[in-house]
């Protein structure tokens, strides 16, 4: 069997599934959907007795890509549910399997979004020029408000985004980066020393490979299994990075400076979390670095951090 086939929701779970939202009998057809990563993520075609079909989507966590102590799947669904309250544009959440009974795997269901994300290297223009409107979208995340109940289904960002740092010695992986240990030292000596911020609602992935569009519209931000809290750096500092390592650090430029103008205050320790950032891609530089021009986009935003980060800027 490969491992695609490993990933693909058996068809006995996908009747149950389209049996609980009422349509049993229907036949269906699966797709896997573009971008699954880190969970197993297939569309779901229904062909309706009446009416058009429906499209829905199966997010399943795959268990080697577990976080201890954090739940994927209540995570995802938890705040699915609280951006639909708030009109954000993100696939409407149908059902949360938490034990994986129903799905074959822990995971929830969706309605599916029409849209797709920008494909790179192709369209790096077209994603440079939306970064204004991707940057506004984040900023209307980051202003969404958060209870002390929801706090219970997310990631505490402030701890989360320097995971390397927990066990107090430095990753292997970040041994043989070539900058890994200078940043491990960095964030390790000034993390959570930082000018006190509200926290905020936070996506913590986010960047222009989950947003999806239509023409100029954003239909939806999705991949929401790492949602979370904390500083509002962590997720513009992300975003800026993926910017960077695509050769357009001039739209990162924009990013920072659209959003620091919709969200209505000015980034602090930005470097900081940028450094924080750069460690995601040290673990698998050959999934990251595709083309040469990708690792000097990246070896600049490192530079860049910790040369703003030593000179006492932003």
């Amino acid at each position: 069997m490969t491992a695609q086939d490993a990933s693909r929701p058996p068809r006995k779970n996908v009747k149950e599934l389209i049996a609980e939202l009422g349509y049993a009998g229907a036949s269906f057809r699966i797709a896997e959907a573009p971008g699954s990563f880190s969970n197993f993520t297939h569309v779901i075609e229904i062909e309706a007795e009446r009416g058009p079909p429906r499209k829905i989507v199966m997010r399943r966590y795959n268990p080697a890509n577990k976080y201890d102590g954090h739940d994927k799947q209540r995570c995802e669904f938890h705040a699915l549910k609280m951006l639909q309250a708030r009109g954000i544009p993100a696939p409407p959440p149908l059902l949360l399997d938490q034990t994986g009974e129903l799905l074959g795997l822990p995971g929830i269901v969706t309605e599916f979004v029409a849209g797709a994300a920008i494909e790179l290297p192709v369209d790096a223009g077209r994603w440079a020029e939306r970064a204004a409107p991707a940057a506004k979208m984040l900023a209307r995340i980051h202003r969404m408000p958060f209870s002390e109940s929801d706090k219970r289904c997310l990631m505490d960002d402030n701890v989360e985004v320097a995971w390397f740092i927990k066990d107090g010695k430095v990753p292997d992986y970040m041994r043989a980066d070539r900058d890994g240990e200078a940043v491990w030292q960095l964030v390790k000596e000034r993390w959570g020393r930082w000018k006190p911020v509200d926290p905020r609602f936070a996506h913590t992935d986010y960047w222009s490979g989950n947003i999806l569009w239509q023409d100029r519209e954003i239909t939806a931000v999705v991949d929401w299994e790492e949602a979370g809290y904390g500083h509002p750096a962590a997720d513009v500092a992300y975003a800026r990075m993926a910017y960077f390592i695509e050769g357009i650090p001039e739209a990162a430029e924009t990013f920072l400076q659209v959003y620091e103008a919709e969200a209505g205050w000015k980034l602090t320790d930005l470097p900081l979390f940028e450094l924080a950032a750069s460690a995601r891609p040290m673990i698998d530089p050959d999934d990251w670095f595709a083309r040469p021009y990708m690792e000097a986009g990246f070896r600049r935003f490192i530079a860049q951090a910790r040369e703003n980060l030593l000179a006492g800027l932003g």
